[in-house]
């Protein structure tokens, strides 16, 4: 059985050329695409596109519905599903376009790629997240390891994803030049740092208390003092492997390169939150922890505009409606504080954070 189809292979390199020069999209994301229209041909058994059919959509969406995830042994997830059939659905409307498929293929075919709406709202449901308080990410660096170079890195990179909320990919590529510590900020330069969307904004120093900067501040000196770091060096240095005494593989050092990837920054979270013996946060976790400080803590519109663009958002919404979620707890507490037999006591917990959702009501005349 043939694996693929040639005059298929061709159309799909037209379509991906399109979603990169027309649409913008990364490597990464075209890769997404492209998995889920591998999926629908082997559905097919590799037929040619120009012989689509709806009852292949259908057949597609019933295997995907009946599907089961490997790793977890249960049907795949509607936030999985969803995607794959919205990618399918906007090939299929572009390959109408196309010459030798325009008498074949309808625009009106890819609407039986939409799922229902019930499943649309499940797959777009919130769930809640697992997200770090303050005090914990002030406690898990306090009790990091500081002996070796290598336990400073992970310190150093912890305190920093704290004060400065930036992804970890972007973290990952920073260079010594991109941190100014005397104005206390970050550049986040999209020539040479990877951030969402290539975007350029730059990330003042979030207070938040603690030595994260501090710790920030003292990486910074030892690079440039222990091992000659210049301006273009990287901020966390990927690391150099070499054989010890016995000849076994082994860190030995610092390179002058950029990690390729947050592989590593995620690894170190892990290790430590696990030391702590505290459950698994992730880096981009603590872009929620900073997010939910700033629900407490700007008290104008003007502020919360101001912590959202630090985050990188022009729109402040984004910042708080995908980071500043009130967890479920959270959510119980403040009710329990607003009933009857709590009238006329001064609770300024629940006071900040009906202040917050009006900030937030507020911010939507301010946002870009």
């Amino acid at each position: 059985m043939h694996k693929h189809h040639p005059k298929n292979e061709r159309i799909k390199r037209q379509y991906f050329i399109w979603l990169q020069e027309t649409e913008g999209l990364s490597q990464s994301s075209i890769d997404q695409k492209a998995a889920a229209i591998s999926l629908f041909e082997a559905s097919t058994n590799y037929k040619d596109f120009a012989a689509f059919h709806i009852e292949q959509a259908r057949n597609f969406k019933r295997q995907q519905t009946d599907a089961i995830n490997e790793a977890t042994g249960k049907p795949l997830a509607k936030a999985t599903i969803k995607p794959r059939f919205a990618a399918l659905k906007a090939f299929l409307s572009w390959l109408a376009g196309q010459p030798g498929y325009r008498s074949k293929i309808k625009h009106s075919d890819s609407e039986y790629f939409n799922i229902s709406a019930n499943d649309a709202r499940i797959a777009m449901a919130k769930r809640e997240k697992l997200v770090p308080d303050l005090s914990q990410v002030h406690q898990m660096i306090d009790r990091m390891q500081a002996q070796t170079p290598f336990q400073k890195r992970a310190r150093a990179i912890v305190a920093f994803t704290l004060i400065t909320a930036a992804r970890d990919d972007a973290i990952a590529s920073l260079s010594l030049k991109h941190v100014d510590l005397q104005n206390r900020f970050v550049m986040m330069d999209a020539r040479q740092v990877r951030t969402k969307f290539r975007k350029t904004f730059k990330t003042t120093f979030y207070q938040v208390g603690g030595k994260a900067e501090v710790i920030v501040r003292e990486w910074v000196e030892f690079l440039r003092t222990e091992f000659a770091f210049d301006e273009d060096d990287p901020l966390f240095p990927s690391t150099l492997i070499g054989l010890d005494q016995n000849g076994n593989f082994t860190p030995i050092g610092f390179k002058r390169e950029h990690w390729k990837n947050a592989d590593a920054i995620r690894s170190i979270f892990k290790e430590a939150f696990a030391e702590e013996g505290m459950p698994y946060f992730n880096p981009h976790s603590v872009r929620s922890t900073i997010a939910r400080l700033g629900e407490r803590v700007c008290n104008t519109p003007e502020a919360a505009k101001a912590w959202s663009k630090n985050m990188g958002h022009e729109n402040t919404i984004t910042t708080f409606n995908s980071y500043g979620d009130v967890s479920p707890q959270r959510q119980s507490e403040i009710i329990l504080s607003l009933g009857v037999e709590n009238r006329g006591k001064q609770n300024h917990s629940a006071i900040a954070e009906l202040e917050a959702l009006l900030i937030r009501m507020k911010a939507q005349d301010f946002t870009t």
